[in-house]
């Protein structure tokens, strides 16, 4: 299977390509981009592709209109749910759960750049995503609760406590609040607030595309590998992942590069 980043389409969100690094824009500003049935599916299967889009270095996602996402649509996903039998409601509970699988899969780092509304789904999305950056005054909610669902939403339950420990993690879930831009900085759920989210992202994404993305990826492979496992099975774990890069001709020329004092230039080989 290829993907070709050049001349992909996408029908439900905007799809921009550029020196390796590709931009999902969630797109449907009038409304606080909320997804539906349709965009679900698209951005899962956007993220299993990019295993075969070499490429692309690093995947930035956003939202358009100073918004990131308002979650799942109330008209469009939360009415039909309320009509669904149990195996039409677990398929779509398995589909939800496959996009972050198919986010965490990839081996591109996710980058998300938050502004204004992030809530719901759109909440997971961040979550989800290797990094976020966040603007000052945004919000986000994992607002399941709110409808009188659990918080146990898309891995939510695993991931969130890992990002901002389980007490606070548990807050929000059970509460279903804002969390704020200050508190998520605090708490390290953003990387970074500033005021210029999306240039400060996309120079960010630029900096990981230039960068060894054999490696990049490796990265990103033992973070979620090593959650659960013993020290001394992470030490085997990342003592084959690290002879595996030595391996690479992306090593080789940083030796050199670096040797001759000039600046490595990453292939990806």
């Amino acid at each position: 299977m290829t993907f070709d980043p050049t001349s992909f389409a996408p029908q439900h969100f905007l799809w921009d390509f550029q020196d390796g690094v590709a931009t999902i824009t969630l797109n449907r500003p009038e409304r606080k981009n909320p997804l539906t049935f349709e965009s679900y599916d698209e951005l899962r299967d956007t993220f299993r592709a990019m295993c075969h889009a070499r490429s692309v270095k690093c995947v930035m996602i956003a939202g358009a209109g100073g918004n990131f996402s308002s979650g799942g649509d109330v008209h469009e996903i939360i009415g039909p749910l309320t009509k669904m039998d149990r195996p039409k409601l677990l398929q779509f509970t398995r589909m939800t759960g496959d996009l972050v699988r198919a986010m965490r899969a990839c081996p591109q780092p996710v980058v998300a750049a938050i502004e204004g509304v992030c809530a719901g789904a759109g909440a997971i999305i961040a979550m989800a995503s290797d990094i976020r950056f966040g603007q000052p005054g945004c919000t986000t909610a994992f607002l399941f609760s709110r409808v009188g669902l659990s918080g146990a939403d898309m891995g939510a339950c695993a991931i969130l406590p890992r990002i901002i420990g389980h007490g606070r993690a548990a807050e929000l879930l059970f509460t279903g609040r804002d969390m704020t831009s200050e508190e998520g900085l605090a708490w390290g759920f953003y990387n970074r607030v500033v005021e210029d989210v999306m240039a400060e992202a996309q120079a960010l994404a630029r900096q990981l595309a230039s960068g060894p993305s054999i490696a990049h990826a490796v990265t990103k492979k033992q973070l979620d590998a090593e959650w659960a496992v013993p020290i001394e099975q992470a030490l085997q774990m990342e003592a084959e992942a690290q002879a595996h890069c030595m391996e690479t001709n992306d090593f080789k020329r940083a030796y050199e590069a670096f040797a001759a004092k000039k600046s490595p230039e990453f292939k990806g080989d």
